[in-house]
C-alpha cells in the first residue's frame, strides 16, 4: 500500500468530516466550498505552520514528532483508534509499528495450536472462535463451528469474515444489521492495515474486494477505522432464528495478530435458550455424520 497516499487520504476525510463550528471556529461556516475545514484551520488548530501541515497532508509525515502528531490529533478530534493509526501510518514508513503489536512471525508450533483447540473446546456455553487480522477464521468451537455453518461451508478454503460480508448473498440474511456490519468488518481492517503496511495477505483481499464488490471499495475509501473490543451484535441463524449476542475480543499474544473472538448470550434470554438449541442441534448432527 502506497503510504503516503494512505496518510493524505487519511488526514483529508478527517479534515473533510469536522465542520467549522465543532471545531470552535467562530464564523467559520461562511462561504465554504467544500466541507470541513481547511487546511489552514487545521495548522492553526494544532498550532504549525501551514506549509508544515501541508507537507504531512500530502504524505511526508515521515520524522514527525510525537508532540506534533498529538497535536494535530487533538485538532482533528481523533478517537483513540484513530489517533493509534495515526501514529501507526507515520512509523510505517520506517517499518516500526507503533501500536505494541508486534509483526506476525513464524506460524505457532503444533502443541501452541493444539493447546489453543483445547482452550477453545473448553467454552461450552458460549460461541468462541480465533481470527486473524485478515478475517480469517482459524479454529472454533464446536459452537462457533455450527454457528458460523453458513460462512465456513464445506471446508474447502479457508473460511474468511471478509469475503462472507461482502461476497456471500447469504450474509444479508445472517446479518440484519448488514450496513453496521460491513462498516465495521471494513474499519477494522483499515485499522489492521495501518499496523502493518506490509501484510502481502491483507494487501491481496483487500485488493480482490475491491475489485468484485462496490460498498467495499467505497468503505475502504472513507478511511475510517476502529478496534473490535466489546458490545452487542445481532444475528439470524438459519437454523435457530435471531440470537442477540454479546462480544468480547481478546489479543493472543503468543500470536500477534489473532484475536480469540467470544460471543454469549444474557443468561435466561431468549437468545440463550436458543444458542442452547444450536448445541443440541450441532451434537445431533455430528452424531448422525459419525
Amino acid at each position: 500500500m502506497d503510504n503516503k497516499a494512505e496518510v493524505r487520504e487519511f488526514l483529508m476525510t478527517r479534515r473533510a468530516r469536522l465542520t467549522p463550528d465543532a471545531a470552535g471556529i467562530t464564523g467559520g461556516s461562511n462561504r465554504r466550498r467544500v466541507p470541513g475545514l481547511r487546511r489552514s484551520e487545521v495548522a492553526a488548530l494544532a498550532g504549525l505552520s501551514v506549509e508544515y501541515y501541508a507537507r504531512i497532508e500530502r504524505g511526508a509525515i515521515g520524522g514527525a514528532s510525537a508532540s506534533v502528531l498529538d497535536a494535530l490529533s487533538r485538532a482533528l478530534q481523533l478517537d483513540d483508534t484513530e489517533h493509534t493509526h495515526l501514529l501507526d501510518l507515520a512509523r510505517a514508513v520506517d517499518g516500526v509499528p507503533t501500536s505494541g503489536r508486534p509483526r506476525r512471525k513464524a506460524a505457532r508450533p503444533a502443541t501452541q495450536r493444539i493447546s489453543l483447540q483445547w482452550a477453545l473446546d473448553s467454552i461450552t456455553d458460549g460461541i468462541a472462535f480465533v481470527r486473524n487480522q485478515r478475517q480469517d477464521l482459524l479454529a472454533t468451537n464446536e459452537l462457533a463451528k455450527a454457528f458460523y455453518a453458513p460462512l465456513i461451508g464445506d471446508g474447502g478454503r479457508t473460511p474468511n469474515l471478509a469475503r462472507f460480508q461482502f461476497l456471500d448473498p447469504s450474509s444479508r440474511e445472517f446479518y440484519p444489521d448488514w450496513d453496521t456490519f460491513a462498516e465495521m468488518c471494513v474499519a477494522i481492517m483499515r485499522a489492521e492495515a495501518g499496523r502493518d503496511p506490509h501484510d502481502k495477505g491483507l494487501q491481496d483481499l483487500v485488493g480482490e474486494l475491491s475489485t468484485r464488490d462496490e460498498t467495499f471499495r467505497k468503505l475502504w475509501g472513507a478511511h475510517n477505522v476502529r478496534t473490535h473490543g466489546a458490545g452487542m451484535k445481532r444475528f439470524n441463524h438459519p437454523v435457530v432464528g435471531e440470537v442477540h449476542l454479546a462480544y468480547e475480543a481478546l489479543a493472543i499474544t503468543a500470536d500477534p495478530g489473532s484475536f480469540l473472538m467470544i460471543y454469549t448470550a444474557e443468561p435466561g434470554s431468549p437468545s440463550a435458550e436458543r444458542i442452547r438449541l444450536l448445541g443440541s442441534w450441532a451434537a445431533e448432527h455430528t452424531n448422525a455424520q459419525t
